[in-house]
Order: structure tokens, then C-alpha cells, then sequence
């Protein structure tokens, strides 16, 4: 049975749990380098990008998981985790991977109020994907190795660069487990 990690400093950790248990893998919290070592593939949750980044950086997690993930760890990054994730972001200043080859821009859609949920085409998912959408971020340019799986007004707002994958969206709040299907599909 695969073991897939979520890394648990804060966010949407016990979702991720759930809707991974749901699909009959063993789902286990991270929050250090030798548990990260004995995961299968990683969930990077949503939350606040910056208190992530800042915890990861305090408990020794930046450097073990830019190298597991280069690696080839399997990888899914939701809302905040898509900005771990990233190569840059347009605004503030924050602990990155580095790992997924995009720019991000945080807080793209509005700020709490303006949260929303959409149905959207997911490249490969066959029926539309309702999406919830809370702070969230958009990609503002891809690298040429990332493809783009969904977009809203052409902007990626669902990605993948080889094994990682990332959404703008929280699908571990809408009980639709098909992306995280995707993950444990790359293992």
C-alpha cells in the first residue's frame, strides 16, 4: 500500500488526510525530514503561504523537500501549496521550493470576500470539476515543461510539470477525490 504524507505546519492538513484515506492509500502527517522520508508522495496543503514557508524553514523542511521532490517525489500543491511550490511569485516575499517552473501571483482573484466556486474542464478528467476557490492564487506565466490542465479567463489555474501537480483550488473541500487520484496515480 502506498503512504501518501501531508505536510502538516498548517492549513487544510486533516481534509487532505480524509479525501486521501478515502482512496484506500495510507495517509500519514509530515512534519519532519525522516517522515518525509518514508512517504510514497506528498500533499503541500492550502493555508497562508508565508506561515507555511517560515514554518517549513524553521523545522529544517526547505532544502529535504526541494531535493525529495526533484528527486521525483510525487507532488500536489493546493492554493498555498501551488506558491511553496513556485519559482517566484509577483508579490511579497516568502520561503519557496523553487521546484515547479512557474510565477505566481498570490491573492489573484481577491481577497476573502471575493472567494468563489466555479465548474471547471480539467485536462484529462473527462466531467467538469467544481472548484472552490478561497484567496486564491493564478499562474501569471509557465515554463515550457509545465503543462497548464485548467484555466479560468486563460488564466492556469491547474498544472503539472512532470510529477508534480498543482491547483489554485481546494478539492479536499468539495468530496471529489479525482485529484487526488491524480496524485497517487503518479506514484
Amino acid at each position: 500500500m502506498s503512504t501518501v504524507g501531508v505536510l502538516a505546519l498548517q492549513g487544510d492538513v486533516r481534509e487532505h488526510l480524509h479525501t486521501l484515506e478515502s482512496l484506500g492509500v495510507a495517509a500519514t502527517p509530515v512534519r519532519t525530514p525522516d517522515e518525509l522520508g518514508a512517504i510514497d508522495a506528498l500533499v503541500i496543503p492550502g493555508g497562508e503561504s508565508t506561515t507555511i514557508g517560515k514554518m517549513a524553514a524553521r523545522f529544517g523542511l526547505i532544502e529535504p523537500l526541494r531535493s525529495s521532490i526533484e528527486d521525483g517525489l510525487p507532488t500536489y500543491g493546493t492554493c498555498a501549496g501551488l506558491i511553496l511550490l513556485a519559482g517566484a511569485v509577483t508579490d511579497g516575499d516568502q520561503p519557496l521550493l523553487g521546484v515547479l517552473d512557474v510565477v505566481v501571483r498570490r491573492n489573484a482573484f481577491g481577497r476573502q470576500n471575493e472567494s468563489f466556486e466555479s465548474d471547471l474542464e480539467v485536462h484529462g478528467l473527462g466531467e467538469p470539476f467544481h472548484a472552490v476557490f478561497i484567496r486564491a492564487p493564478w499562474v501569471e506565466k509557465v515554463g515550457a515543461e509545465v503543462e497548464v490542465l485548467a484555466d479560468i479567463d486563460e488564466h492556469p489555474v491547474m498544472v503539472r510539470q512532470g510529477k508534480i501537480l498543482a491547483t489554485s483550488f481546494h478539492p479536499e473541500l468539495t468530496g471529489d477525490p479525482r485529484i487526488h487520484q491524480l496524485l497517487i496515480d503518479l506514484i
